[in-house]
């Protein structure tokens, strides 16, 4: 039977996080490799809508073991920035407002709010959907307002479909999703470096 005759929903187990199935994160916040590379992943990807007002680029640098002129380097991407401001991008939040249907909130205590579990499944379950307005959607988290910013590296996801009866009528439920093989990273390296930008967002949250 064609797939345009079910209705389509993405449709999970019940965890602590809600009605998500949450995959592990295994993060180490005393993994300082991993810690500098997500912070290089968060200011590459992520730092252009949401700040991390609540830390300073200098006492980052100094927890993560990297050199100052590094620090300078690699995460001070404002050249009126100093490396003892707080890490607060320059988009203004009324145009982020209009752009995105509400401004990209700030991220130092995200960790916190919705769990490093949460976060990590999270940056792992985009998918495309042309209805989006940014033509992507998301399984643990139905249509949010974000672009898949990590494409790049993860690769172009589609949705796995299964038939299920829900309420009496057949379904189409995402179960799953599954990448072009196209990204800079192969599957495993992408998860890991999900997992080492997580990790660096439970370090913000903890400071």
């Amino acid at each position: 039977m064609d797939c345009s005759t079910f209705r389509i929903a993405a449709i999970s187990s019940t965890s602590a996080g809600g009605n998500v199935n949450l995959d592990k994160a295994n993060n180490d916040l005393t993994d300082k490799a991993s810690l500098q590379n997500g912070a290089k992943l968060f200011m590459n990807y992520c730092f252009a809508c949401h700040s991390t007002q609540y830390q300073r680029y200098e006492r980052v640098a100094t927890d993560l073991g990297i050199p100052v002129d590094l620090a300078k380097e690699n995460l001070v991407f404002d050249p009126e920035a100093k490396i003892g401001d707080l890490m607060v991008n320059s988009m203004p939040q009324k145009q982020a407002a209009a752009w995105f249907g509400a401004a990209p909130p700030d991220l130092t205590l995200v960790a916190r709010v919705r769990g490093v579990d949460w976060l990590y499944t999270y940056l792992r379950t985009f998918y495309v959907d042309p209805s989006r307005p940014f033509g992507v959607n998301n399984t643990t988290f139905p249509n949010v307002g974000m672009p898949h910013v990590l494409e790049e590296l993860q690769g172009i996801p589609t949705p796995i479909f299964e038939t299920k009866i829900v309420d009496g009528e057949e379904v189409q439920v995402i179960v799953g999703t599954q990448t072009d093989g196209r990204g800079e990273l192969s599957s495993s390296e992408y998860d890991d470096a999900v997992r080492d930008l997580v990790n660096f967002l439970e370090y913000s949250g903890d400071q």
